[in-house]
């Protein structure tokens, strides 16, 4: 059914009205300057229109407004993408995904995700101070290697300075619950200093944010996750450095670093609710056991690039990235902790932390064949390096042993226009061959201290990727692709829960990597004031993952066939009104997987692993010095289906608006966001779709809040 309906939509579309920017920006244009915006997560200087995916660019402005208003890059996405799952409003992003899979978050084409050991915490590794945009692709593909199964969200950061001599800009914010209290209260301040003389520009800044208690839309405080960890009451510093060098007229050398660390201030303790009174989870003034939850990345980047080597465009770029993510521990020892080697069962405390690091490198070379001008090609070549461990910080016990991924990967890609634009037909492939290295290890007590024997499982694949674009007159345009994503499972949550002797990891099939086949047909038009895109999309994955809840809250994985289908629709009309862009979203989107392993799909894939439909309305006014949007999320109603599927975790839906208003001066711009207006009383997307029993997961989203905000630019 869902495919006929697409089908209508798709040549309804085609015959009324393309890839929507945010408020009607169109996705090929900078909304100031109208220059050609390059999407640099597509490994390539085509516009977006000769590409026959479906990408989408929140632009600086739109991205500051959806930061004051919900206060992250993460929501910003969420909020403004139909197909984004709600977010948790926790550190934790686990069951956050991009058309039901995970996506891949990178900053400036840089991996944030530890898909080793999924941590959840990608999504905070930058303050979105320093994002200058944020690129959208939508669908599984292998453009930036491993991670992208969902579609990648590439955050692009600050650019080197345009003009001579010293600028930069500032920041001042306070944030405040519905009722002004002083638990609320929170506040940010952030600055950019830029330089540039000559050939050599500098930018340097930090970001520092205190946030302050949430409280839900009845003026309770909301609940504690005490093991994931909060975005409320924490402290977050954002230090961030660009240095460039222009070798030539056309070559440069730029070193990006950041360093982000948001830490949880441990000043409350959880209350459990009554999933089955409806009574959300809550906090109370305590200590909390341990070292409260933490999330730390910090990334340095050396890139060297030529604009005009050899007729055409070179990229290169080597990376290092570390992460050290440290779980929170619970007022009552986790079972899975407990070894009575170490101390009595029932009275051993401990808590985890991630390690990853990274290092690796892209290389790539693109121009127009001599000779054959409408013919372009590119060539490259991406390596990987990838180490990552879960350990016990209090007992320094290895829960996830040190694993260790290397990842080498050769591709090309070729886009041909025909009849002067009329047609174009793009495709590539990629070669990814895989190793994973993981020592002879020992589980803890709790999965039987069952010793596992090492290995070194290599893989490799061809991963091919292709499609047909057709724009009979500019601005419309229909396309139709095929594109193979890849990643591996959460190999971490798999070899921590190993129970049976004999296991060979040279063996363990469950640690193989995920393969995901997207299809996708869209149509878009961008034609006078109107801005609109239909897409279909319907992907499968032989092995894919499932994230699994057990009784103790841990999660672990299932390797599981899944196949996913959707339907996305974006509409933006410039209006009458001078400034005035009206605009509406919807996504309608389908997942299963075979839960009784007999190669067809019958079981409806639960919260944890999928997003609910959604319509998005908007409308946005801007107007010389004053500018103002209110938007609503309408998160549609969703019962689960298939065998041994528990109704409590059907979805009852819910909906949220928001508004913001700025004004700007000559002494800058002051602004007022309102989150979540009408003060909506709900749990979360996520509370409510999994873990019925669990008192102490059923948490209210966030009630009425207000950011006051001031920033100037010199």
């Amino acid at each position: 059914m869902i495919r006929k309906i697409a089908v209508a939509v798709l040549l309804s579309t085609a015959l009324s009205s393309p890839a929507l920017a945010q408020d009607g920006v169109p996705v090929d244009s900078d909304a100031e300057t109208g220059q050609t915006i390059v999407v640099t997560a597509a490994r390539t200087i085509l516009p977006p229109s000769a590409l026959p995916l479906t990408i989408d660019i929140i632009d600086k402005d739109a991205l500051d407004q959806q930061i004051a208003i919900s206060g992250s890059v993460t929501d910003a996405v969420a909020t403004l993408s139909p197909s984004f799952s709600p977010t948790r409003q926790k550190l934790s992003g686990a069951g956050e995904t991009l058309r039901g899979r995970s996506p891949l978050y990178a900053i400036n084409g840089i991996p944030q995700s530890t898909p080793l050991r999924d941590g959840s915490r990608d999504g905070f590794t930058i303050d979105g101070f320093f994002v200058d945009r944020v690129e959208l692709i939508f669908g599984s593909n292998a453009l930036q290697g491993i991670g992208g199964t969902g579609g990648i969200v590439n955050q692009v950061t600050v650019g080197a300075p345009a003009e001579e001599g010293l600028s930069g800009r500032a920041l001042l914010q306070a944030t405040a619950d519905n009722d002004l209290s002083d638990e609320g209260m929170g506040g940010k301040i952030a600055g950019l200093v830029q330089y540039k003389a000559g050939r050599f520009d500098a930018s340097v800044g930090a970001a520092w944010e205190r946030r302050g208690v949430f409280f839900d839309g009845e003026g309770r405080r909301v609940g504690i996750n005490l093991t994931q960890g909060e975005t409320q009451d924490s402290e977050t510093l954002s230090l961030f450095g660009r240095f460039g060098y222009a070798v030539t007229d056309t070559m440069r050398l730029d070193l990006i670093a950041s360093r982000f660390e948001l830490e949880g201030d441990g000043d409350y303790a959880a209350v459990a609710g009554n999933k089955i009174g409806g009574v959300p989870t809550s906090a109370r003034p305590g200590i909390a056991p341990g070292v409260p939850a933490t999330g730390r990345t910090e990334s340095v980047a050396l890139s060297l690039t030529d604009t005009d080597l050899g007729g055409g465009n070179f990229v290169s770029q080597i990376f290092w990235n570390r992460s050290r993510d440290t779980f929170g521990g619970e007022p009552n020892p986790i079972a899975t902790f407990q070894d009575a080697s170490i101390a009595p069962v029932g009275t051993l405390f401990d808590q985890s932390q991630n390690r990853s690091r990274k290092y690796g490198g892209k290389l790539s070379y693109e121009r127009a064949m001599p000779g054959l001008e409408a013919l372009t090609l590119i060539a490259g070549f991406d390596a990987l390096w990838d180490s990552t461990e879960q350990r016990l910080i209090a007992t320094d016990r290895a829960w996830v042993p040190p694993t260790d991924f290397r990842s080498l990967a050769p591709f090309g890609q070729a886009n041909l226009k025909l009849a002067g634009g009329l047609v174009r037909l793009a495709g590539g492939v990629r070669y990814e061959n895989v190793k994973i290295s993981i020592d002879d290890y020992t589980t803890l007590a709790s999965s039987g201290s069952t010793f596992v024997a090492g290995g070194s499982p290599t893989f490799d694949d061809v991963l091919l990727n292709g499609g047909v674009i057709v724009e009979p007159v500019p601005g419309i345009r229909a396309y139709a692709s095929y594109a193979e994503g890849y990643t591996v499972p959460d190999v971490g949550r798999i070899t921590r829960a190993v129970r049976t002797t004999g296991i060979d990891i040279d063996d363990f099939l469950d640690i193989s990597p995920i393969v995901s086949n997207n299809r996708e047909l869209g149509v878009e038009v961008k034609r006078g004031p109107l801005d609109a895109s239909a897409t279909y999309f319907w992907s499968s994955s032989k092995k894919g993952q499932l994230l699994i809840a057990r009784p103790d809250g841990i999660f672990d994985v299932q390797r599981q066939r899944v196949e996913i289908e959707g339907l996305e629709i974006n509409l933006a009309v410039k209006m009458p009104v001078d400034g005035l862009t009206l605009s509406a979203g919807y996504a309608h989107i389908v997942g299963q997987f075979d839960d009784d392993e007999d190669g067809v799909v019958e079981t409806d894939l639960d919260g944890a692993n999928i997003s609910p439909d959604r319509l998005n309305l908007a409308a946005a006014y801007a107007n010389g010095a004053f500018s103002a949007r209110v938007q609503t999320q309408f998160y549609l109603a969703r019962t689960f289906r298939g065998p041994n599927r528990d109704a409590r975790n059907d979805f009852e839906g819910y909906n949220l608006t928001d508004a913001i208003v700025r004004y700007q001066t000559s002494l800058g711009g002051v602004s007022l966001a309102v989150s979540n207006l009408f003060d909506k009383q709900y749990i979360s997307y996520a509370s409510d779709t999994q873990r019925p029993t669990d008192n102490f997961f059923n948490f209210a989203g966030r009630g009425r809040s207000f950011t006051l905000g001031w920033d100037y630019r010199f």
